[in-house]
Formats: structure tokens, C-alpha cells, sequence
């Protein structure tokens, strides 16, 4: 039996365990990411940890998250983030060079190559045939050591693509179809590998559009092959000398298929609030307020030409806004030349900065009450910055037909004929705003900015024998981690946790801090029951480190997304669900609760433990490996790790 294109990148990075679907392996990583939300805090860990230099083969240090500075904080840490990277050996991308994913895919992934970055959509670089994974900040910390990074050892699921998608059908629409059979969740566990004749036509940046939604139904990663698609982009990018042939074996067996005829693929649309409520264009007809094109998504020269060929000529309805942020310098810099920068402004568009911007809800905030359409890759609520705004998600043409007509329109009812753009045959090549590593000798001078704002990372002490303490909170199903850590405004507070940890749950429960600290100061723990899928979307690992801050020991949950998961283990809180899910109602929030005998249940490998409540007790599994337990034992991965590296 041939291996699946998956199984041969993993096989080939394999440190540690046994290639068994569901089993823990450790892999090897070559590459990683950070930006700017999630960065301070992997490199403030990274620091304490005390190594000189960086171990990966290539490692970015982007900055795309909080370009907005209205204050100190996001300037001081930017400094910060550049003269880590001076110190350490780290290349950094610049504010302003544009958005990490995008960058990463022009100017740093390589086929079979593993890259591990601390946001969630780090899998766009499978489009180019590398698995990447996302993952929090203190994993990536790690893998920059030189340490392996542990997940489950994947099933693939072969989305196996036949025909060719119909004019004014995009990458986008079958990233939704895909969402709309997978849904966003049920699909922890697994990584979706592409195949199929359908592919042959798709360009590495329409590849990468749908490896970066696939974040959304949970996967691990997805991948396609790489192939003369993936040859022709990087000679584009002038890096063919990196191309290699790579593709699953004639005989591999996958764990599950699902087959996409594109030629019967029509506009999709992503409707309120759940990236996976998949609804067709057509049945909308919606009016709209505000359209906003960019992302990490669909923000690429093709996407954005599309949008120039179809305004065209015309100008912006009244009453629509209507903003574009291109992914990258390099695709402002190849439309500002070519005229499409000056179409789309003359159209009546707000040219935003290349950044994630509108994607995070720190700028662009539609009013109340109104419809967005978005070509981004969450509709979360209130993750727009207003809560009570409607987010539709689109393709580039979409989100053009709605910014032309003033209502959500399919493309294929407009007068207008369709544009078929070609990827250029060579970019607009300019990497003077990523500031490569100094030579070795020169790093050991440079002094590290630290600003007020930038603090200590906190660590766990490590797990009691009991938990003792009460239910401080009970929230519902699919809560995000914009709900358990709001970004917007508040993301500028990531590298000073005790400030940052005043806003924990703030959009479902603004007290959940005060009586979490109160309980903690009293000696109390602090416990979270939560429903199905809790933890769902964004990496940020301040989702589980500022409630560890607060005193949280324990989730107990129907379901935990995988990153959320693993970022609870690193910070030493116990991540537990129901054995009966019923027992989900049973609980109250303020009600006393004790799990006892932990340390000696994980240390002896238990998979069960008890919580005795009022008069009742219900039985909750514990589905850890036995280095998280380990790991939970020690109060986390930074205490687990300094301690291994100094038996060493």
C-alpha cells in the first residue's frame, strides 16, 4: 500500500512515536511563524527557556496584526519583536509588508517542508504543497529551540476535485462547499489532502485560498500536491530552483473521501455567525452596508484584479462603504503599477494598509444592526468589532458584485463579462522590508527593547492532588476564542497578561474575571463547563494562559477544538469532557465542585475521573497522551521543558 502525500511529509520529519493514525508523533520543524498578536508572548518564552539562537532551518518574525498604534503598546512591541529577531537569528517582516500568510506563501514556503506558525490559519502554505500547521505561541517557542512539535498522528481525508469551476465560480466557493459537507466540526483529528484532475487548473494562490479556510472545519492542515502549478508560482517568485515534484502514491488509501464536481460548484456564501452556515448567493439578495475585500483569505493579485475589471468604470452606491486591503507589498506594489489600484480608488474604495486590519476587528467596524460582506474567513459574532452587525462571507467577485449593485448579488445575474485573469508570469519581487538575521558574530550586542507594556510570561505552579473550587463560569456551544479573549482593542494588552487577563470572557460574562481572581486569592479553583466545540477558531494562546492567570485548573466540555486543547495542556489547566454529555446540564454556574485524586489518576494513566458536585457525581474523561500528562503534572510546557533541558 502507497502512503498518502501526508504521511510521506510527516514520515520524512518523524523524532519521536509511531506513524499510527491517532496515536501522539513528534515531527520535526522546519519553518515557523509568528506575528505580532501572537509573537511577543512565544519569544518572551522563548527567551526564558535561555538558548542562543534559533534552531529551525527558517524562521519569520511578521508583523500584520496591530498595525494601528494609538498608544505606545503596539509600537514598543513591534521594537521588541525586531531586536528579538536581531538577537536570536529570526528574519522580520516589517509593518506594512503585508499579511504573514500571504508573504510566507510568495517569499518562504517550500514543498515538503513542515512549518509551524502561532496563528490558526497557517495551513494556507499547504497550498504550496508544505504541511502547516497552526498552533500557539509557546508550541512555536519550542520548535524554534529545536524541539518536535506533538500532535495526533492524522487520518487523511482525500477531497478529491473533478472538473473545472464555471465563470465567476472561485477557489473561495469551494472552500464553502467543502465547509458546507464538513461542517466546523466532528473533523478534529484529520488533515484534508487535495486530488483530483480539477486541480490542474488552480493556481497556487486559489490553492492556498482554500488550505487557509480549511482551518475552519477543524482539520490539522490541508495540503495539494505540488506539481507544475506549484513549479510555475515559485519561478513567478523567482524561487523555481525550490521546486520538487511531490504527490500521494497511485495506491494510497485514504480514511474517508469526498468528492467535488467543480463544474457544479455556484457562488457561496458564509452567513451569520458561523463560517460553516453555507447558504448560495442566489437565495440571499440581501442589501448591504459595508463591503470589505482583503484577508488572508482573498487578498491576492488575482483576487484583487477581478475586483478591479468589474468596478471598472462605475462608482460606489450611496450609503455602501466599501474597503480593500491587498495581502501583501508586493501585490499593492504590482496594481499600483498596472493601474488597478487607481481603478479601484477611482470606484470610490478606501485603500487599507496591508495588514489583517478589518479580519480582527481592530478597524473598519460596521454600524448596527447592518450587513458586511467580507471576503475574510470568520463571521463569529461581534468578532467585526459590533456585535450586532451581520458578517457574510464571500469570494473577491461576490463581494464586487455587492459593492456594485448595493445588495448581495450573484455575479452571474450582472451584466458584465466575467474577467479572466492570468497569474503573471513574474512578480514584483522586493524583500526590502523583511530585515534579514544578522550575522552571528553581531547578535551578541543587541540589546532588548522591552516598553512598559511588555511583561514576564506567567507559569502554572504544578497540578494539585484535588481540585477544590466552583463552576465561575458556564458558557454555551461553539465559543471562540474571540468570546474566552476579545481581540480588537483589547489585543494591544497581549504581552502585559494581568491587564490583558481583566477582559477574559468579556462579550458573555464581564465578571468573570473579578470573581475568578477573588476565588484564586481565597485559595479556590476556578473551573469552566462549557458545550460542544468550545475553543473553536483563533490560535491565541492567551485564551488559555490569561484564565491560568486567573486560577482556572480545569474545562470541562462536550468538545474542545485541537489547538485550544493543547494550548489548555501547555498552561497546566486540565482539559476534561463529559462521558455522558446529559451531565452538561446538571451543572450550575457557582456551584461547588471537586475532582480528587488527579495527580495519582494522571500519573498512573487513569482516562476517567470523578467530579463530586451538590448530592451528585458524573464521571469525566481525561484524552491525553502521556507526555500531556506529564506536561499538566509539571504546571505546563515551559516549566516541563526548562526541567527536561536541565536534566540534560
Amino acid at each position: 500500500m502507497g502512503y498518502t502525500l501526508t504521511e510521506k511529509i510527516l514520515r520524512a520529519h518523524l523524532v519521536d512515536g509511531t506513524y499510527e493514525p491517532g496515536s501522539e508523533i513528534g515531527i520535526r520543524i522546519d519553518q515557523t511563524l509568528t506575528q505580532d498578536a501572537t509573537g511577543t508572548m512565544a519569544y518572551l518564552q522563548f527567551e526564558s527557556m535561555d538558548l542562543s539562537r534559533i534552531a529551525t532551518e527558517l524562521s519569520v518574525s511578521y508583523i500584520d496584526h496591530n498595525t494601528i498604534q494609538v498608544g505606545f503598546e503596539n509600537a514598543d512591541d513591534h521594537a521588541y519583536l525586531q531586536s528579538i529577531a536581531e538577537k536570536y537569528g529570526i528574519y522580520f517582516s516589517r509593518p506594512g509588508n503585508g499579511i504573514c500568510h500571504q508573504v510566507h506563501l510568495e517569499r518562504f514556503a517550500r514543498p515538503g517542508k513542515t512549518l509551524l506558525g502561532s496563528d490558526s490559519h497557517t495551513p494556507t502554505a499547504g497550498g504550496l504543497s508544505s504541511i502547516a500547521i497552526g498552533a500557539g505561541g509557546l508550541d512555536v517557542a519550542v520548535a524554534m529551540g529545536g524541539g518536535a512539535y506533538y500532535l495526533t498522528c492524522p487520518r487523511v481525508i482525500n477531497v478529491h476535485l473533478i472538473g473545472k469551476l464555471q465563470p465567476w465560480v472561485t477557489a473561495k466557493d469551494v472552500i464553502l462547499k467543502v465547509l458546507q459537507t464538513l461542517s466546523t466540526k466532528g473533523n478534529v483529528g484529520y488533515v484534508c489532502e487535495y486530488t483530483g484532475e480539477g486541480i490542474a487548473n488552480m493556481t497556487v494562490p486559489e490553492r492556498a485560498t482554500i488550505t487557509n479556510m480549511g482551518a475552519e472545519t477543524g482539520v490539522t492542515t490541508s495540503i495539494f500536491p505540488s506539481d507544475l502549478q506549484t513549479k510555475r508560482f515559485l519561478e513567478a517568485q523567482e524561487r523555481g530552483d525550490q521546486w520538487i515534484p511531490l504527490a500521494a502514491d497511485q495506491d494510497a488509501e485514504y480514511d474517508r473521501t469526498l468528492e467535488i464536481d467543480l463544474s457544479h460548484v455556484e457562488p457561496l456564501a458564509a452567513a451569520p455567525h458561523s463560517p460553516g452556515n453555507v447558504k448560495a448567493v442566489s437565495e440571499l439578495n440581501l442589501p448591504v452596508d459595508q463591503v470589505l475585500i482583503g484577508s488572508c483569505t482573498n487578498s491576492s493579485y488575482v483576487d484583487l484584479m477581478t475586483v478591479a475589471e468589474m468596478v471598472k468604470g462605475e462608482h460606489l452606491p450611496a450609503g455602501m462603504s466599501l474597503g480593500i486591503a491587498p495581502g501583501s507589498r508586493q501585490v499593492l506594489n504590482t496594481i499600483a503599477k498596472n493601474g488597478a489600484l487607481s481603478t479601484m480608488i477611482s470606484f470610490g474604495a478606501r485603500i487599507l494598509e496591508s495588514a489583517c486590519g478589518f479580519c480582527i476587528g481592530n478597524s473598519l467596524s460596521p454600524r448596527t444592526d447592518s450587513v458586511s460582506v467580507r471576503t475574510s474567513n470568520r463571521n463569529f459574532k461581534g468578532r467585526s468589532g459590533t456585535a450586532s452587525a451581520n458578517v457574510y462571507l464571500t469570494s473577491p467577485a461576490v463581494a464586487a458584485a455587492a459593492a456594485l449593485t448595493g445588495r448581495l448579488t450573484d455575479p452571474r445575474s450582472l451584466d458584465i463579462v466575467y474577467p479572466k485573469i492570468e497569474m503573471p508570469d513574474r512578480f514584483e519581487i522586493d524583500d526590502s522590508m523583511i530585515i534579514p538575521p544578522l550575522p552571528l558574530g553581531e547578535r551578541a550586542q543587541i540589546e532588548i527593547m522591552r516598553g512598559p507594556n511588555i511583561g514576564q510570561p506567567p507559569t502554572n505552579a504544578p497540578l494539585p492532588e484535588d481540585i477544590i473550587g466552583v463552576v465561575t463560569i458556564k458558557v454555551g456551544d461553539y465559543v471562540t476564542t474571540d468570546h474566552i479573549m476579545p481581540a480588537g482593542s483589547r489585543l494591544k494588552y497581549r504581552s502585559n497578561v494581568p491587564k490583558y487577563s481583566e477582559f477574559v470572557f468579556e462579550p458573555l460574562d464581564s465578571d468573570f474575571p473579578a470573581r475568578a481572581i477573588q476565588l484564586r486569592d481565597r485559595g479556590a479553583h476556578n473551573v469552566i463547563v462549557a458545550g460542544v466545540s468550545y475553543g473553536q477558531g483563533s490560535s491565541r494562546e492567551h485564551a488559555a494562559l490569561c484564565p491560568m492567570y486567573l486560577g482556572v485548573k480545569a474545562v470541562i466540555a462536550k468538545s474542545i477544538e485541537r489547538i485550544h486543547a493543547a494550548n489548555l495542556v501547555n498552561f497546566g489547566i486540565l482539559p476534561l469532557s463529559f462521558d455522558c454529555e446529559a451531565d452538561y446540564s446538571s451543572l450550575e454556574q457557582g456551584e461547588k465542585i471537586v475532582i480528587p485524586g488527579l495527580r495519582q489518576a494522571l500519573s498512573s494513566g487513569q482516562e476517567e475521573v470523578k467530579a463530586v458536585l451538590q448530592g451528585k457525581e458524573i464521571l469525566l474523561k481525561m484524552n491525553l497522551s502521556d507526555r500531556q500528562r506529564k506536561i499538566i503534572l509539571a504546571g505546563g510546557l515551559l516549566p516541563y521543558t526548562v526541567k527536561a533541558r536541565k536534566e540534560k
